[in-house]
């Protein structure tokens, strides 16, 4: 006959071992959440602001440059049709200080070297009128660069030649795209009028993301580039 201690408190009878082995299952339950937390983590590319001479040497973005191993993909500069500033001319094109803004990007470029580059922009007027600011010239267009569809990152891999950088003019949504594949943080892929992301293209056609610089960060390059 059970007593009335038993009754009431029936907890009394679950055996310690049992305790001890649920004990252990949550332990093993908790190391195998962060494990996979882990490896979650180590697989999410971030961006690394190029922005101090330090960042851009460690980056190995100008190894990578003079190997014709990057792709760089730069978002038009200022919309003229969401900005209070005036107008280059189109409304449905840039800003007289987004022209501005290419400009310095360009000088950047130029100082790398464009000797060896594939240069592509975007068929809307505000990513030619941001090329031609950023390389003194009309350079040809691409559908895929304004559709800013899921296909986007293997459309900019298949554009890159061996040995030859390709310089792509376009739109954040297509960046966002690019990043995406590479599993960046949502919080990271945001890009400013006119910044470039920078990509090293393996001999496999992997690819990892080098870093960004936004356009006021140009001038570091020129200093680092001109040394």
């Amino acid at each position: 006959m059970q007593s009335s201690n038993t009754l009431e408190n029936p907890a009394v009878h679950i055996p310690p071992k049992r305790r001890q082995l649920s004990c252990k299952a949550l332990v093993a339950a908790a190391c195998l959440v962060l494990a996979a937390l882990t490896t979650w983590l180590s697989t999410r590319a971030h961006i690394v602001d190029l922005a101090t001479e330090q960042q851009l040497s460690d980056s190995g973005l100008l190894q990578d440059w003079a190997e014709g191993a990057v792709i760089v993909m730069i978002r038009h500069a200022e919309r003229c049709d969401s900005a209070p500033g005036p107008c280059l001319d189109d409304p449905t094109g840039i800003t007289m200080a987004g022209s501005q803004a290419a400009s310095r990007v360009g000088q950047g470029l130029k100082s790398l070297g464009l000797n060896s580059a594939d240069l592509y922009s975007s068929p809307k007027l505000r990513t030619r009128q941001t090329a031609h600011f950023i390389l003194g010239q009309a350079i040809p267009t691409a559908s895929w660069l304004e559709n800013c569809d899921s296909g986007f990152s293997e459309e900019a891999i298949a554009h890159k030649r061996p040995g030859h950088n390709l310089v792509l003019v376009t739109h954040n949504g297509c960046i966002d795209h690019f990043q995406r594949t590479l599993h960046v943080p949502g919080g990271e892929r945001e890009s400013g009028y006119a910044s470039a992301l920078f990509v090293s293209v393996g001999s496999d056609g992997k690819a990892r993301i080098l870093g960004r610089l936004n356009a006021p960060d140009w001038q570091r390059v020129l200093a680092t580039t001109e040394q």
